[in-house]
């Protein structure tokens, strides 16, 4: 299962409302940065047939399944810290992280 907070919640609804299309985001991992994986999110107009589906509030989160290996449990929320906002990922699965927190391990 993959959840959102009210917050990111909001902030995907308002997105995909000024955007004018979409019916949700797709949350996924590559092989990236020091410690072996980073989180990848796109917006969603068609999902895809193997995507397992999540529903937050109305707003639909996709995952292929080699990733959902990886971020089952997971939660995102919205932040902002100081001028920076963005997502932050808490996954019960990440065993650590690099320096930087671009990437994770599992």
């Amino acid at each position: 299962m993959i959840t959102l907070t009210n917050k990111a919640v909001t902030h995907v609804k308002d997105f995909l409302a000024n955007r004018g299309s979409g019916v949700g985001i797709r949350v996924g991992v590559r092989t990236a940065g020091c410690s072996g994986l980073a989180y990848v999110l796109e917006f969603v107009d068609e999902p895809n047939d193997t995507d397992e589906r999540f529903d937050n509030d109305g707003v639909g989160v996709f995952v292929d399944p080699k990733s959902l290996v990886y971020l089952d449990g997971l939660q995102m929320d919205y932040v902002t810290e100081g001028l920076n906002s963005g997502f932050k990922f808490t996954n019960p699965n990440q065993t650590g992280e690099c320096g930087c927190g671009e990437s994770f391990t599992v």
